[in-house]
């Protein structure tokens, strides 16, 4: 299986973050939806992770 990962530095925000999360798909996405609401103060919802399971990528 490919590994999927999210690189929060793509996307703007006001901390300028930097970190990338790699591994198994739903495993990203939840320390994502964890990360997104630790750091960013977003609500950890159901909507929040299909977000961030459609902007996963594919690790080359």
């Amino acid at each position: 299986m490919a590994r999927k990962f999210i690189d929060c530095s793509e996307f703007p925000s006001e901390k300028g973050c930097t970190l990338k999360i790699s591994g198994e798909g739903e495993e990203v996405v939840r320390l994502a939806a964890l990360h997104a609401a630790d750091a960013h103060g977003h609500e950890d919802t159901p909507e929040l992770r299909d977000q961030i399971r459609s902007m996963l990528k594919t690790e080359a």
